[in-house]
């Protein structure tokens, strides 16, 4: 790696410089926050900017459907019948699925989250309600973002935008990290949910695959991310753990080329990855 073979050690401020050179280099609006959980030092740019959030918004929504479960509203391992009309388009499997097959909670809770699939998604919402979203968005401290409409809809009467600010993803996920919402069995979940993320292609997308981990030891590293993207719009925010770092990253674009953006926010994805393996 480039900082080891150099011989240099970076820390937080040299970081934020080498991102914002990134960031500059690509032109478009960045929203960023990061939060080294081991020294507490942070760093943001345009953090409390509203994006339009694309898929990052099912994060709360995952929490929304977790929180109900909570309060016995059902149990996760309830099944909900697919119907034709839950069928939308974009990302995700379900849309090619039968209707009429039996899903369980959580396993729409997996698809929405690591193949960000917009049916199981909508399922989840028509599950729980906008207004429960909404409310569970305030009860975790979210300060701007906001939740009004399902994925891959146009309603006629939309009240609003998804929206979010990297200020309020960064403190979600140290909320989730840190087992501070619902309970530390749901956020260890949570997270382990995230872990399994099978769309790779921005933050982690240059960062080395890892070695396999000698059984009991530390794996050399993971991420537990949700990224969303539309045209002129990709974002990603996530937990690293690098060895025995913990470090929060979230990372939101406007107004970036669609084919250079995974691109452009891998380069982000890897400079903070060398900075937690010095």
């Amino acid at each position: 790696m480039r900082n080891q073979l150099m011989g240099e050690t970076i820390n937080m401020r040299e970081l934020s410089e080498r991102i914002s050179q990134i960031t500059e280099d690509a032109s478009g609006t960045w929203g960023i926050s990061l939060h080294d959980l081991d020294t507490d030092e942070k760093w943001e740019l345009n953090a409390h900017e509203l994006f339009y959030s694309a898929s990052v918004i099912k994060i709360p929504i995952m929490i929304t459907v977790f929180a109900s479960s909570h309060r016995n509203q059902f149990s996760l391992s309830n099944c909900l019948t697919l119907k034709r009309e839950d069928l939308v388009g974009g990302s995700g499997v379900l849309q090619h699925m039968t209707p009429g097959t039996q899903i369980s909670i959580y396993d729409l809770i997996m698809l929405m989250i690591i193949q960000s699939d917009n049916t199981a998604t909508n399922m989840l919402i028509d599950l729980v309600g906008t207004e429960a979203i909404q409310q569970t968005m305030k009860n975790i401290g979210l300060e701007k973002s906001n939740f009004y409409h399902k994925m891959m809809t146009i309603d006629v009467e939309r009240e609003g935008l998804n929206e979010i600010t990297a200020h309020d993803m960064t403190n979600m996920l140290k909320k989730i990290l840190t087992g501070k919402i619902i309970s530390a069995h749901a956020c260890e979940q949570m997270i382990d949910i995230l872990k399994k993320q099978q769309v790779r292609n921005s933050l982690p997308a240059k960062v080395p695959e890892p070695d396999e981990p000698i059984i009991g030891s530390l794996k050399q590293w993971e991420i537990a991310n949700k990224t969303g993207n539309v045209s002129g719009i990709r974002h990603d925010v996530g937990i690293f753990y690098v060895g025995k770092r913990t470090f929060i990253a979230s990372v939101l674009t406007r107004g970036l080329d669609d084919l250079q953006s995974p691109e452009i926010i891998g380069r982000v994805g890897l400079e903070i990855y060398q900075y937690l393996t010095q």
